[in-house]
């Protein structure tokens, strides 16, 4: 009897233990079902789309821009999709077209001959277009992140591997234009930070956000402000109003004076009350807009900001980075701080380097940048400044450079762009556009809902 109850209580464990072995495998069922569902909403995710609904920390951008508009496009949030994956072969948004400013000009509209000439630019427009296109996908990303509190190093980091991402970086094939210029306050331009740069943005600062993309060499040179306090609004809106007024100035056979004339004007209609104090916006007269090349970011024309300047004219084809500066301090920028930003020359000399160090570093400034400009960040890279032509296994991270550098520097092969510094205590504004002088009209190519 004993017995018998020993075996039943022993067959009463073993369906215990084999009921408790049951509910595991039904849970283990129940997480691989969770794990698939989780893989699923992630592929959808990456697919992009979606409405947008995020609006920019930083004031005065368009009334119907949001950060996220991208996802219109089929692009995910953050953007991550190549923008070639988005838009096939020729499709690219066209920028906003304005018509040709002179009598002389009246009839390009409607011409077969003008129209002609475009159609064997296809390809061209193409490149610029998309280049464009990256650079309103970067920048609406840009604006959802800079706000009060960020790291420029991080900001900076984040920008511009958003940019390598959705231009798919290949070495001097495709990339990013120029470092990002992020110059606050009385600094007006050419400030990137320097590795071991804690910088912290500042609910009173104000900032220029400047970065590039090119494709085949074609840079699109876009800029804009950023601002959370609102007693600065009248500095951007001046110099927001300035930088459309040049765009709208400029055109074939308009003389660069003319649109430097049209510029002040109106840049210095303006006024700003800062603690109490009423300041006039002032033109940087020394900064210009500037004609753009294949890899040659100024390629010899300037487009004047103040009048009196050059009575050159603009020609049929030429791409320009129209840019004005305004500033409530003294209206004249100098070259002061650690300098961040350098370029090969674009017509650099043969001279012969004696140092085997200087002789590396102008290799790896060939290889990589070739004559766009490039910043120390990059430099000390794990990639030295691009994954597809270094790789990322360490080996083209340059160290101990800064004699080299200096070296290329004083024989005139690479020139340093120090910052451009106003007086301290005052505050520089910029906005700037790309434009494409076509036959039949101009074209802002870098424009969007944003500014």
């Amino acid at each position: 009897k004993a017995s018998g109850e020993e075996e039943e209580e022993e067959e009463g464990e073993e369906e215990a233990e084999g009921g408790e072995e049951k509910e595991k495998r039904k849970k283990k069922k129940r997480k691989k079902k969770k794990k698939k569902k989780k893989k699923g909403a992630g592929a959808a995710a990456a697919k992009g789309g979606g409405t947008p609904s995020k609006r920019a920390h930083g004031r005065l951008l368009g009334p119907d821009s949001f950060t996220d508009s991208y996802l219109l496009a089929g692009q995910t949030e953050p953007p991550s999709i190549p923008v070639s994956e988005l838009f096939s072969g020729g499709s690219f948004p066209l920028g906003e077209i304005q018509e040709h400013p002179l009598e002389s000009n009246a009839a390009r509209m409607g011409s077969a001959e003008m129209r002609a000439r475009e159609r064997m630019q296809e390809n061209l427009y193409d490149k610029i277009r998309h280049a464009s296109e990256v650079h309103r996908q970067v920048r609406k990303y840009a604006q959802s992140i800079a706000k009060p509190g960020i790291k420029l190093t991080d900001m900076c980091a984040a920008i511009e591997d958003t940019n390598r991402r959705l231009v798919q970086e290949d070495g001097l094939t495709r990339g990013i234009g120029f470092p990002t210029g992020c110059s606050l306050n009385h600094v007006a331009a050419h400030y990137t930070p320097n590795p071991g740069d804690d910088t912290v943005l500042r609910y009173d600062d104000v900032m220029k956000i400047d970065f590039g993309t090119q494709i085949d060499g074609r840079i699109i040179d876009s800029a804009w402000t950023v601002a959370f306090n609102p007693r600065y609004d009248p500095l951007l809106t001046a110099v927001k109003d300035a930088t459309n007024t040049g765009v709208k100035a400029i055109g074939i056979d308009v003389r660069l004076c003319d649109v430097g004339e049209a510029i002040q004007e109106v840049m210095e209609s303006y006024e700003v009350e800062l603690d109490g104090k009423t300041y006039p916006v002032k033109c940087i007269r020394n900064l210009n807009g500037h004609s753009i090349g294949p890899y040659q970011i100024h390629a010899g024309k300037s487009v004047p900001i103040v009048k009196g300047g050059d009575e050159t004219k603009m020609e049929e084809d030429e791409i320009y980075a129209i840019e004005t500066f305004g500033t409530t301090g003294r209206g004249y920028i100098v070259e002061d701080l650690e300098c961040s930003h350098y370029m090969k020359n674009f017509h650099a000399p043969h001279v012969p380097l004696r140092l085997p160090r200087s002789k590396k570093l102008l290799s790896h400034i060939n290889r990589t940048f070739g004559t766009l400009a490039f910043c120390r960040r990059w430099l000390e890279r794990d990639d030295g400044g691009s994954a597809a032509v270094n790789g990322t296994d360490g080996t083209h991270r340059q160290e101990k450079y800064m004699g080299a550098l200096k070296n290329l520097c004083d024989v005139g092969i690479v020139q340093a762009y120090p910052p451009l510094v106003d007086i301290k205590g005052c505050y520089t504004a910029q906005y700037e556009h790309t434009v494409v002088l076509r036959p039949t009209c101009k074209e802002v190519v870098s424009r969007g809902d944003d500014y």
